[in-house]
């Protein structure tokens, strides 16, 4: 019998524990090089990147790392010092030392290093084609895990392959757990109710004086007040209460935050209800490590590969070869037959949101047609020394903290540093 996940889990859509490991305790993120994350990009790539930028060789590769913010923030940072406008794959959370592919739009007279106060930037060589989200295949992980109160893992390594493929706390906005909420909520054309959530929502991790600003920012004549005191961390906030302040009505407040940052509301919410499918599978006794008859899947020759989808067909597909693929709902969501399709169209009903409600046409910029997600969380090159050191790696779009819960059990995930 699996047991049940700490509430902030709960609430992010991980009902359960899914293996059977009694878990290690400890923390993780003690300091940021504990937490390395580096992407891993298609080979051939690479290895045709250019030392000299030409007619051919047009778009600048970097490398940028970066510490102690996430990586829309790390964006920003280097746009708003530098004047560079980057884009890269994939987010990384803030709580990590982190090695990622970035390009730029400008492509003449491209700077070989840059620096600010958080991020990094160097120069890998240039690319005859843009830098995109194809070529990223996953991410490695070298984690060091503080103050276990065991260093047994033995029996965990046996059960990593069946560790669904839930999407981490840091797409839910971690210790205030609020993206998708806010998401939910415009989703449901609530653009008021998503700007009370987006400056007025609290959790008991926040400090007093977050709360203070919070509980203020419900009353707009305490806005130009709030204004002058807004932490730095609250930038999205400052946005949407400047343009309150300017007039703007609720959808104009909202696209003046940054559209790298108010996706992640539709995308937290499409997350979450993901994770409550994996969950329901869980807890009807469906096996998610390997396809049954009816389900989709991913043709995954190796490590780290998902191919094209497909009906699994036991008479001539291998179960060793394949995963198990679940619709992420959105416009496009047209559920079949299938057992995780069965739970997700009951999520919906649930939730009262239908697959033309993710269309949205007040925003058309966070309209979401869906996608397919592996179900297992598919690590590969498990390594560890003790259970204080490990090292692995994870396709693209998976959590390590995925792996780390179930390893560690935290009867309180955020303050063992989720």
């Amino acid at each position: 019998m699996y047991c049940s996940a700490p509430r902030i889990d709960q609430l992010a859509g991980m009902q359960f524990y899914c293996t059977l490991f009694d878990g290690i305790g400890g923390s993780i993120k003690q300091r940021s090089h504990w937490f390395r994350v580096s992407e891993i990009i298609d080979e051939s790539f690479i290895e045709s990147l250019s030392t000299i930028q030409d007619t051919k060789y047009r778009f600048p590769i970097y490398i940028l790392e970066k510490r102690n913010l996430d990586s829309n923030h790390a964006v920003l940072e280097v746009e708003r010092e530098t004047g560079i406008k980057l884009k890269v794959l994939g987010i990384k959370d803030a709580k990590a030392a982190t090695e990622q592919y970035a390009t730029s739009y400008k492509t003449k007279n491209s700077p070989t290093i840059v620096k600010t106060r958080n991020a990094l930037v160097n120069l890998k060589g240039f690319a005859r084609i843009p830098l995109t989200k194809d070529l990223l295949r996953g991410n490695e992980f070298r984690i060091t895990v503080s103050n276990p109160r065991s260093s047994e893992i033995s029996s965990f390594v046996d059960e990593i392959d069946k560790i669904p493929n839930f999407y981490g706390l840091q797409r839910f906005g971690s210790e205030r757990l609020v993206t998708h909420l806010i998401g939910r909520q415009i989703v449901k054309r609530n653009f008021g109710k998503a700007i009370e959530l987006i400056l007025s929502y609290t959790t008991e991790y926040e400090s007093p004086f977050s709360v203070e600003i919070r509980n203020m920012s419900r009353d707009p004549s305490n806005y130009p007040r709030l204004l002058r005191q807004l932490p730095k961390g609250m930038d999205t906030e400052y946005e949407v209460m400047s343009a309150l302040m300017d007039g703007k009505g609720p959808v104009a407040a909202i696209r003046c935050i940054p559209i790298r940052i108010r996706r992640l509301f539709v995308h937290a919410y499409q997350a979450y209800i993901f994770n409550k499918c994996l969950s329901n599978a869980v807890l009807d006794g469906e096996g998610l490590s390997t396809a049954k008859p009816g389900d989709l899947c991913f043709e995954s020759p190796g490590p780290l590969i998902f191919g094209k989808i497909k009906k699994f067909n036991p008479d001539i597909d291998s179960v060793s070869k394949t995963v198990p693929a679940v619709r992420l709902v959105g416009y496009t969501f047209q559920p079949g037959k299938g057992r995780l399709d069965v739970i997700t169209t009951n999520i919906m009903q649930q939730e009262s949101v239908t697959p033309r409600d993710f269309y949205i046409k007040e925003m058309d910029e966070l309209s979401s047609p869906g996608g397919f997600r592996q179900s297992k969380l598919g690590c590969s090159g498990f390594m560890h020394q003790g259970s204080l050191s490990l090292f692995f790696k994870l396709p693209k779009g998976s959590y390590a903290t995925t792996l780390l819960r179930e390893l560690m059990k935290p009867d309180d995930p955020i303050r063992s540093g989720f």
